[in-house]
């Protein structure tokens, strides 16, 4: 397969894959704002109330989520990746896929996490059986570790690693498919590193708020694909995150 081919073919997929996300979550926004509250599914308030449904429901939302918000910026890493694949010979579609399911399990891992932090808060009745937040407080206090995160040299090291896809590769390469998924995961683990306190926003604009999901994708691309140096815009967005909060405190 030539590498035009290749690079359409991988293109298909992931957009494929970016786009079922996204309809999903406007699908399962479409319910939420449509049905009756007595005829839909919501959360329980209690935590002991909740079941293995319960925890699988919210799970594979948050899972769509991370898989709509997060394949959109790593598009120009997983092209570098399938690119040098082609150049060195090898099967790189094959690769490419395996590439992609580690990165994209490092986010399926944190979807746990958050799908632990949405029960608790409804038990602390911090959400509301909508996911709507419900404590200005909370979400203050998440804009503000956001904002104060971006001023943390991890975060700027990890926006680096995510800016430069052909860096990245050239310094991290493995070769076989052992090697595609060990990239993968760094890949993975970089760009959570540089995005995961942003995910937690969510938690203070309602987590099924399609515009609060619309502009932290746009910002994640951003970050990555600004030619600006990375402190810059790690600070720029920590302040208009702070900003953010205070305004939430005050208001």
């Amino acid at each position: 397969m030539g590498w035009f081919k290749t690079r359409t073919a991988t293109l298909a997929v992931v957009l494929a894959g970016i786009l079922a996300a996204w309809g999903y979550l406007f699908y399962q926004h479409g319910q939420m704002t449509s049905q009756p509250m007595s005829s839909m599914w919501m959360p329980p308030s209690e935590p002991l109330a909740w079941r293995f449904t319960d925890f699988a429901l919210v799970y594979f939302m948050w899972a769509v989520m991370m898989a709509a918000m997060m394949l959109p910026s790593a598009i120009p890493m997983i092209l570098a990746f399938a690119r040098v694949c082609r150049q060195r010979n090898k099967i790189s579609h094959k690769l490419t896929y395996l590439f992609i399911s580690a990165y994209l399990g490092i986010w399926l891992l944190f979807s746990s996490a958050l799908t632990l932090l949405q029960w608790q808060m409804h038990g602390l009745a911090w959400l509301s059986p909508m996911m709507e937040n419900q404590n200005s407080i909370l979400a203050a206090g998440i804009l503000f570790l956001a904002g104060f995160y971006q001023f943390m040299p991890i975060k700027n090291a990890c926006l680096i690693h995510c800016k430069t896809p052909m860096g990245f590769l050239l310094n991290e390469w493995q070769d076989g498919a052992a090697g595609a998924f060990n990239m993968g995961l760094k890949h993975g683990v970089n760009c959570l590193g540089c995005c995961w306190a942003q995910m937690l926003i969510m938690f203070a604009v309602g987590v099924m708020n399609l515009l609060g999901m619309a502009l932290i994708t746009l910002l994640v691309i951003l970050e990555k694909s600004m030619p600006l140096e990375s402190k810059l815009i790690c600070k720029t967005v920590g302040v208009a995150f702070l900003a953010w909060g205070i305004v939430l405190l005050f208001a």
